[in-house]
């Protein structure tokens, strides 16, 4: 018989989370969700329509338009990625309307996620964000919050910028990234914060494949 899981993984920007989510999906044939992304569809249908990220108006009726028109192919657009969409992904992402119309589509995922038929022995869902064990999904099987020094997270989105062709420099990202952190930490709804019983990895100092390794052995151990 399979086991049904629920994993939870939060933190900052630039932590790493994402790289460990996808390989733990893989690993334990979990389905996997990018919530980062449902809020980053948002913000650029914003841009798209020449509206603001800051108007409740504006950002309420784009993220009713990415609820009820959600696909695959808008969460994989990769024009989700770049630091305009980012930017306003933080400020839009504060508005408490926009949050309450996407956790119902982020909990439907984690409670029924799409049906995968390689999902053996293990089945469930892996959800990376800000608030997923404290707010989507405070009753999951394992939580993590993977973070990194902002000295640490901005030396790697630099490298990733500039690899892409794009002109930044480290000054820049490190400024954005500690005022989006700020924006993240002291928001009114679902600030960015670990849950009381998640396992805190700190990436700052550890390549990405132990802190796979880490994590597998930290999920293996909770389902022994």
């Amino acid at each position: 018989m399979s086991i049904f899981m629920n994993i939870a993984i939060d933190g900052p920007s630039a932590s790493g989370k994402g790289t460990i989510a996808r390989r733990l999906a893989e690993h334990f044939h979990l389905s996997y969700l990018d919530t980062g992304a449902l809020y980053r569809a948002v913000a650029k249908h914003i841009l798209d329509q020449g509206k603001n990220p800051d108007s409740p108006e504006d950002a309420v009726a784009s993220a009713i338009y990415v609820r009820d028109h959600l696909s695959w192919e808008m969460l994989e657009d990769q024009a989700l990625r770049n630091d305009v969409v980012a930017e306003a992904t933080s400020r839009s992402s504060q508005i408490p309307e926009v949050r309450e119309i996407l956790k119902d589509t982020q909990r439907q995922f984690a409670q029924h996620p799409p049906h995968k038929p390689d999902l053996k022995p293990w089945a469930g869902s892996i959800l990376d964000g800000r608030d997923i064990g404290t707010v989507i999904c405070p009753d999951a099987t394992i939580k993590f919050f993977i973070t990194a020094s902002p000295e640490v997270r901005a030396q790697r989105r630099t490298k990733e910028l500039l690899s892409k062709g794009i002109d930044t420099t480290y000054e820049a990202v490190l400024m954005d990234m500690k005022n989006r952190d700020s924006r993240d930490r002291n928001r009114s709804i679902a600030p960015a914060h670990a849950a009381k019983d998640a396992i805190i990895l700190d990436t700052s100092d550890l390549t990405a494949d132990a802190v796979f390794e880490k994590a597998c052995d930290l999920i293996k151990e909770k389902l022994a």
